[in-house]
């Protein structure tokens, strides 16, 4: 097929950084004057974005969407799997539900989206200058190779030259590269142009001697050493790990938030713009521990498989700590799923999550939940009702929930209301992903569960400076003029040496 100037990025395994090392470029190539968009075949996370288009991709490609400055587009991550189970998911195809499936049928289904897979990325690719396209895991998962769509199964039916990120964070990088490199048959290595040591720590002149053993035993050449990024700590995170992984920051006076971890908690980033401020000491909580009793706030976060986390949050005694969280006095806040949770019930009468059943919820708000189907996907802004403030982001669910008696709303969203505030106002959940970004509602909402001076954080802003701080870090550790022959190079039909 011909194809636009591309370059692929393929990590040694997971959490290798390709898919920060991806928006840092889209930012820093973006900043050059091309047009830059960023394409991921398949990925697999439950931390979605709403499009353009109404479809849903991953957050990763949203935020390197955002790096260079255009709309996401359901394009851009044509293949989403949204995992419910250890062994199932749901099946995302071009933004939209196309299948439920155990881990073990995806196997043969995912050979027939090959052709999905190439379509969008000749619709992202009908504008650019330039496609970044991110790889998903390791390719040296050659056990899973059949019908593969995310790695070298893609770049080679796109004829992709692919940039191999290993991370020397974890230790042992020279085996991980040289490793991957063996397990590649001929037609793929060919493939391969350059790697990356990504999460350097220390002095790079110290790793110059590893880089002709990796030579010998590969070939290929080191096309840049990246030191350690702190700015890549304020990006909005990916999922649950990168949470847990940021430091904690305690001073005197925070405002203290427990999150348990769900075993299948979504759209994580909501937490983000908390951890930002300066006197919050947001903690995840680990399965197997009680909620803290000295929280103020309990956040339930949203969840793939509602009913499947409020029995898990059952079993680990966390109701039981909520329900004394309240009679203490504290806060509860519930997003989407966790909205649902704290309701009187939730039922699945068509089993879309599964078998078919109702629970009983934490029964904090009066409201009940019915999941259908039908997802509703849509950016959406208004107010919040207390505060009269503004607030804007998404919504990405699959039940209706109803008010069972006249509870105060929470939101007002553009006339159509949405969410439940309890009496006291301690106990408050709505539908909508991204509220805390917004930073006047964030300081009110914050000042209700203590008395506190704004930080001045402008979330959104700081968001922006990340990605302008990880560009210009990249610009400084990559040799980004041969990442850009490589890419035009293949375009034109030569190869990366030609280039």
């Amino acid at each position: 097929m011909r194809r636009p100037p591309a370059l692929m990025l393929q990590g040694t395994g997971s959490n290798a950084g390709k898919s920060t090392l991806t928006a840092g470029l889209c930012r820093a190539l973006t900043r050059r004057g091309l047009r830059v968009r960023p394409f991921k075949p398949q990925n697999m996370s439950n931390n979605a974005a709403v499009t353009v288009e109404g479809g849903e991709i991953g957050r990763a490609q949203a935020l390197q969407a955002r790096a260079c400055g255009v709309p996401s587009s359901m394009h851009m991550n044509p293949v989403l799997l949204k995992p419910q189970t250890d062994t199932g998911a749901q099946v995302v195809v071009q933004g939209r539900v196309h299948a439920t499936c155990r881990a073990i049928d995806y196997a043969a289904l995912k050979p027939s989206l090959m052709p999905a897979v190439l379509d969008s990325f000749r619709r992202v690719g009908a504008d650019a200058d330039l496609v970044l396209v991110e790889g998903a895991g390791s390719p040296a998962e050659v056990n899973l190779r059949d019908g593969d769509i995310a790695n070298m199964g893609f770049a080679l039916a796109t004829e992709t030259p692919v940039l191999l990120v290993g991370d020397i964070d974890r230790g042992g990088v020279l085996a991980q590269l040289v490793g991957t490199h063996a397990l590649l048959p001929p037609e793929e290595r060919r493939l391969l142009t350059g790697y990356v040591v990504n999460k350097f720590r220390g002095d790079p002149s110290l790793f110059t001697g590893a880089l002709p053993i990796i030579g010998r035993h590969t070939g290929l050449d080191c096309l840049g050493i990246v030191p350690w990024c702190d700015a890549v700590s304020r990006l909005p995170a990916e999922d649950s790990l990168d949470l847990e992984t940021r430091p904690i920051r305690r001073t005197n006076g925070v405002i203290r938030i427990a999150v348990p971890r769900l075993g299948r908690g979504a759209n994580l980033d909501d937490l983000d713009p908390l951890m930002a401020e300066p006197d919050v000491d947001l903690r995840i909580v680990p399965p197997g521990e009680a909620l803290p009793g000295d929280a103020d706030l309990v956040i339930l976060t949203g969840s793939k498989a509602t009913l499947g986390d409020l029995a898990f949050l059952r079993t680990q005694g966390w109701d039981i700590d909520i329900a004394a969280h309240v009679r203490r006095g504290g806060h509860v806040i519930g997003l989407c799923g966790g909205y649902q949770m704290l309701g009187r019930s939730v039922a699945d009468p068509l089993g879309v999550e599964g078998s078919s059943g109702t629970a009983a919820g934490l029964d904090l708000l009066p409201v009940e939940t019915v999941l259908a189907p039908d997802k509703t996907l849509t950016e959406t802004s208004g107010t919040e009702m207390v505060s009269g403030l503004p607030v804007r982001g998404y919504e990405i669910h699959m039940g209706r929930t109803t008010l069972l008696c006249a509870v105060e709303p929470m939101l007002d969203l553009d006339g159509r209301l949405d969410g439940a505030r309890s009496p006291s106002g301690r106990v408050t959940g709505c539908y909508l992903h991204g509220l805390f970004a917004a930073d006047g509602f964030r300081h009110a909402f914050l000042s209700r569960i203590r008395a506190r001076e704004t930080s001045g954080l402008a979330f959104e802003a700081s968001v922006n400076q990340a990605l302008d701080a990880l560009a210009d870090h990249l610009e400084s550790s990559l040799d980004v003029p041969r990442l850009l022959a490589i890419a035009h190079g293949y375009a034109r039909g030569g190869s990366s040496d030609a280039a």
